[in-house]
Formats: C-alpha cells, sequence, structure tokens
C-alpha cells in the first residue's frame, strides 16, 4: 500500500468518525431541548391551572363582597328614610 493511499485511507477514516460523532452529539442535544420543552410546557400548565384558581378564588370573594356590601346598603336605607 502507498503512502499516499494510506494518508486518503486514515483522512476518510477519521472524518467518517468525526461526522458519526458530531451526528450523535447533534442528536443527542435535540434529543435533550426536546425533553427541556415537554418540561417547561408541563410547567407553564401548573402556573395556568394555579392562575386560574386563584382567578376562580378572586370571583368568589368579588361575588361575596359585593352581596355584603349590597346587605349593608339595604340595611342602611330604611334607618336613612
Amino acid at each position: 500500500m502507498s503512502t499516499a493511499s494510506k494518508v486518503v485511507l486514515t483522512a476518510s477514516v477519521v472524518l467518517t468518525v468525526g461526522t458519526v460523532a458530531g451526528v450523535h452529539l447533534r442528536q443527542a442535544w435535540d434529543r435533550e431541548r426536546l425533553h427541556e420543552g415537554v418540561v417547561r410546557d408541563l410547567e407553564r400548565l401548573q402556573r395556568k391551572e394555579e392562575n386560574l384558581r386563584l382567578l376562580e378564588e378572586q370571583r368568589v370573594l368579588t361575588r361575596q363582597l359585593e352581596e355584603e356590601r349590597q346587605r349593608r346598603e339595604a340595611g342602611l336605607r330604611p334607618q336613612d328614610t
């Protein structure tokens, strides 16, 4: 085998191994990013559910406050006349 053919063979093996390793690393990185996206989506859904729960609590409290205010106003009116 001539020196030139050994150099070409070595270069092609190195490039092939480098390409395979690069593709493998890129796939692992892509897979990790996809998983992080799923985790972020789950966290976002949890925050949304919590915000909806807090909003409903505020609606109930507002409704109770308005009813209490109406009862007070109704109780004060007969005394004012």
